[in-house]
């Protein structure tokens, strides 16, 4: 066996920094996300379904397997968030004119207000995470037992 190192290389330390800041940074756009779709009047399952039907496609309708493409999930889990979105009155569903046994999924009037606003919401959100997804700011701590704090600074200077 070969010897183990103690300390991980230089560029394994910065990907594992970026790593974690970009994960800290999605963290905190998905909880500011959910946040913005309870205060809509929506899950943010329903948020991300709305999401997939107007912009995952070109057209602003999905069938089921697009969706559940988008929100990488298996199909009978997005035909349950369907039929309650449905109910909910955010979408429209009906069988494919091509293929009936597909159904095709639209955005209602309800659904494209609450989405437009949702947008809204979220466009000032999306640019500041593209300005600084990887930026790793100074984090404030508090000194930890056995490191020196202000107070001990300042008696070592006093004295």
């Amino acid at each position: 066996m070969g010897k183990k190192k103690a300390k991980p290389e230089r560029k394994e330390k910065e990907t594992m920094q970026d790593l974690a800041w970009f994960r800290y940074n999605l963290r905190r756009f998905l909880r500011f996300s959910e946040k913005a779709a309870r205060a809509c009047g929506v899950t943010p399952q329903q948020h991300q379904l709305m999401l997939g039907i107007a912009g995952f496609t070109d057209d602003g309708r999905a069938t089921i397997s697009d969706l559940a493409e988008f929100l990488q999930e298996r199909n009978n889990s997005v035909v349950g968030l369907v039929e309650r979105a449905a109910e909910s009155g955010l979408v429209r569903r009906r069988a494919s004119t091509t293929d009936r046994r597909q159904v095709v999924v639209t955005l209602t009037a309800r659904g494209k207000e609450i989405l437009s606003t949702l947008t809204e919401l979220h466009h000032e959100e999306v640019r500041r995470v593209k300005a600084g997804f990887l930026t790793r700011p100074q984090l404030k701590r508090e000194p930890t037992s056995g490191e020196n704090d202000s107070r001990t600074r300042r008696r070592g200077q006093n004295g």
